[in-house]
């Protein structure tokens, strides 16, 4: 029989924070495919395990996978983890996956901490619908980009970012985004852990007179909110905008008039209508 594909997830700081059957499963499989070995080796001693360890990482991600299929076709049992948090989440770990689905293997999620939803669980902004988006992109371009796609989304939005880039990316986002409230999480669970709120002029300000910014980063976001002194033709503009992004994101129409009427609470037909017409051109 084929053995089992664990997706375990592991401290993203504080060690204390790992769960009882991670550290079991990480004891009981035959091979744990790492991010980085030295990273781990630290994790697993910590927790006295010897499971043997295999680098798998977005260098080798390619190659790699095959041959862990291979050792769980043959029987083996293995744990994927990363260096912190949840694997495949902006980290290394979806083609094994994916390769195991198609293989008609077993995958066991074992989950854990998360940067993202500690990081929406603290931020105070609404967490009933949110994007993550993962890293932000380096240009100020790419970065436009991003908000002009994103501008209208009423969803909470997330991005990781490099604390080397943090004081440029907010910058140009209080450009396109304006004084838009956010929340930036720095070194969560660890010895330094920060959150900032404040909008993203007032985050931008005090992060532009910081010095050796140092440590991960989650920037949470509030998403659009309609502004009731809007005119009846600016919120068609917005609706508009709304429609158009959904259809370059390929969700089809019927999805996509699902989703405006229940966000903004307006009928069906007037929906449709501007939709039809944004999907024909």
């Amino acid at each position: 029989m084929a053995g089992t594909l664990y997706i375990v997830s592991t401290p993203i700081g504080n060690l204390q924070d790992i769960s009882t059957r991670a550290i079991k499963v990480l004891k009981d499989a035959d091979l744990i495919a790492c991010e980085d070995s030295r990273h781990t080796k630290k994790l697993l001693s910590h927790f006295g395990i010897k499971t043997t360890l295999s680098s798998y990482h977005e260098h080798n991600e390619l190659s790699k996978s095959k041959k862990l299929i291979e050792e769980l076709v043959g029987g083996k049992n293995i744990a994927l983890v990363t260096d912190a948090g949840t694997p495949c989440v902006s980290d290394p770990g979806y083609r094994v996956v994916n390769l195991a689905v198609k293989n008609f293997i077993k995958v066991v999620p074992i989950p854990g901490p998360s940067s993202v939803f500690a990081a929406l669980a603290a931020s105070g902004l609404p967490s009933d619908k949110f994007l993550f988006l993962g890293f932000l992109p380096k240009t100020k371009k790419q970065i436009e980009k991003i908000c002009d796609n994103y501008e209208y989304e009423p969803y909470t939005l997330i991005f990781f970012e490099s604390p080397k880039r943090i004081k440029k990316s907010l910058v140009y986002l209080q450009d396109k985004f304006g004084k838009r409230e956010a929340v930036i999480c720095r070194e969560l669970t660890k010895l330094h852990e920060e959150i900032v709120h404040g909008t993203l002029y007032e985050l931008s300000r005090d992060f532009s007179d910081r010095d050796n910014i140092k440590g991960e980063i989650t920037l949470v976001i509030k998403g659009y909110q309609e502004d009731k002194s809007q005119s009846s033709g600016e919120i068609e503009v917005i609706i508009s905008n709304r429609l158009k992004t959904l259809n370059n994101l390929g969700l089809s129409l019927k999805d996509s008039v699902k989703v405006v009427c229940e966000d903004y609470d307006i009928s069906k037909r007037t929906v449709y209508d501007k939709a039809l017409r944004i999907w024909d051109k």
